[in-house]
């Protein structure tokens, strides 16, 4: 029997609806002792999962709101456990009453992620679903989202669960003829399946190859802003943000301090660094920030270097093109290209050589094509991208558990110690989808082979 927990499931804002979530046996019972449907019958005896008006009332019996209360049994609902919704007006104190009220009525407070561990426990969902709910929560852009809506139908799932299969078979098979053999089973030769461990390890890598993608699809891009003093480092921020996020002033060492700002590009989230202009000075102070900006070059993933295009280049500017020089993604913009230009792209050892205007918003699509082609990834959006970083761990873990059992395998290994690689491979992604090792090799033993029959 599974306590009834409730939460609001709709943050604690004002909006136009907010919604109270009820979960467990008996929940329609405490939903009917604060909530009284308009034709006076109780809630369990409504349609399931079609929305009834009623009053909800608090702790004193008043009536806080005219909402719509949906009752859903299990094992048909998100949980798998009976279910009700009030879909209430987002006044935060009316759900507050609201929730109150049930908690006096026999509810308990809901931990965090308790409705979808729930949905864990009870089948509705495997761990890969269940840690994309909060990806989709979170997603910051619609690539985001869709990938995270594939994890929680299960996408990254389809794609281990071929592999967990195929090392169960293998498994299943070897204990098969170890602990039956008297039973009529093919004989277990270990070079056979060969071709199958190596095909499952490249699977395994293909999955991992797409973590780089993932980080970036769910934390976005940290993009470090560098030039020498005055140039328009600032303005580019603030023309990237949409605002005036920081003071422009002419002035050279106005930013004194790194200022970091999350804009989207495109269909990519940069987290933004605007840093100290960096040159040489006996300014305590802004020393102080030059060094914080070449620490923020060195820990970014892209650097922006702006250049004033309508100055030729002094020192101070060939100081920070040589600290750039080595760095995989750097884009140059050649700002106040408004101006008469007297920088040549040709001067610049880069690639990607951008004229640009923070003032009039020149070049602002070809930066944008820029970030695109460096970060967009080629793997679809659709939940086949590995984005949380202990499913990474897990299915890494399990990689090299494989190259071992190959490795052992070429070295003429018995079959015993190079399936106890194999096995560790499967409680690895076993724990990134929730299987459990051993008792789905029992199973399968049963399953295939018809033992004892």
């Amino acid at each position: 029997m599974a306590d009834v927990i409730a939460a609001v499931s709709t943050g604690n804002q004002i909006s136009a609806i907010g919604i109270i979530r009820l979960s467990g046996d008996g929940c329609a019972q405490v939903a009917d002792r604060v909530f009284t449907r308009m034709n006076g019958a109780l809630l369990e005896e409504a349609p399931a999962r079609k929305l009834v008006l009623g009053e909800l009332h608090d702790v004193n019996s008043r009536v806080i709101d005219q909402c719509m209360a949906v009752y859903t049994p299990g094992p048909h609902s998100y949980t798998g456990e009976d279910t009700v919704e009030f879909h209430c007006h987002g006044s935060p104190a009316v759900l507050a009453a609201g929730l109150d009220a049930l908690y006096r009525n026999g509810a308990r407070p809901a931990a965090r992620g308790e409705f979808t561990k729930r949905a864990f426990m009870n089948g509705r969902m495997d761990l890969t679903s269940a840690e994309a709910v909060i990806d989709l929560i979170e997603a910051e852009t619609a690539d985001a989202a869709a990938n995270a809506a594939g994890q929680v139908t299960g996408v990254l799932q389809k794609k281990l669960n071929p592999i967990y299969d195929q090392l169960n078979d293998l498994c299943s098979h070897f204990h098969a003829v170890l602990d039956y053999p008297d039973e009529d089973i093919d004989d277990f030769q270990l070079q056979n399946y060969a071709a199958n461990l190596k095909s499952n390890a490249k699977a395994l890598y293909e999955i991992l190859k797409t973590y780089n993608q993932g980080q970036i699809l769910k934390r976005g891009v940290r993009a470090a802003i560098v030039g020498k003093p005055n140039v328009g480092k600032s303005s580019l921020l603030n023309a990237l943000a949409g605002f005036d996020r920081v003071i422009v002033t002419d002035v050279a060492g106005t930013t004194r301090d790194t200022v970091e700002e999350t804009v989207k590009l495109g269909s990519i989230v940069l987290r933004l660094i605007d840093t100290a202009g960096i040159r040489d000075t006996s300014d305590k102070i802004e020393a102080m920030g030059v060094e914080r900006s070449m620490e923020a070059v060195k820990n970014a993933d892209l650097v922006l270097l702006v250049c004033d295009g309508s100055q030729p280049l002094t020192q101070d500017d060939h100081s920070v093109i040589d600290m750039c020089c080595d760095l995989q993604n750097v884009i140059v913009l050649l700002n106040k290209a408004d101006l008469n230009p007297v920088v040549r792209p040709i001067d610049l050892p880069f690639m990607n050589i951008i004229p640009f205007s923070a003032k009039t918003g020149q070049g602002m699509d070809l930066l944008t094509d820029a970030v695109d082609v460096m970060f967009a990834g080629e793997t679809p959006c659709d939940g086949s991208i590995l984005t949380n970083a202990r499913q990474y761990d897990a299915i890494r873990r399990a990689y090299e558990s494989m190259l071992s059992a190959m490795q052992g395998l070429m070295m003429g290994f018995t079959p015993d110690a190079v399936l106890t690689d194999v096995e560790i491979a499967m409680e690895s992604m076993g724990e990134v989808t929730g299987a459990t090792v051993r008792e789905d090799i029992t199973a399968r033993i049963f399953e295939r082979f018809c033992v004892g029959k």
